[in-house]
């Protein structure tokens, strides 16, 4: 099932839930809310296909942990001059997340502002913040 959601918090940004299956045929759809997203905050086209990119790498991580049949959750806060993306997902038991000296975590930090991961109570979640250039 996809489910889209969108809101206004109490901070007055635009938020932007959307579910997926947990499933790589999926990430297309995130690919291109993330780009959707970016534009409408007006990234430069090199911003945005890195933050695709950086989307893309955060749900393959997660992916690789997920439990069977689970839903790949993914928020969508847009401010003035940034975009935070936060992908959740159930795991199987034990699972952890990459090192943060591992090549993927390389790839999240160049690509974006920041990156954040944890995981706790069978759930994992990866946060990636990009701001626009001169945003700062």
């Amino acid at each position: 099932m996809t489910q889209l959601t969108i809101g206004h918090p109490t901070t007055g940004d635009d938020v932007v839930h959307l579910t997926v299956p947990a499933d790589g045929g999926y990430l297309g759809v995130l690919r291109t809310a993330t780009a959707g997203l970016a534009a409408r905050l007006q990234f430069a086209l090199d911003e945005i296909e890195d933050l695709r990119i950086a989307v893309d790498e955060a749900c393959a991580m997660l992916l690789a942990i997920a439990t069977r049949d689970a839903e790949l959750e993914c928020r969508f806060a847009v401010t003035e001059d940034a975009l935070t993306v936060e992908v959740t997902v159930p795991t199987v038991r034990g699972a952890t997340l990459p090192s943060e000296s591992s090549f993927a975590w390389k790839v999240l930090t160049a690509l974006t502002s920041g990156a954040d991961a944890h995981a706790e109570g069978g759930r994992a979640t990866i946060s990636l913040l990009t701001r626009r250039a001169g945003g700062y």
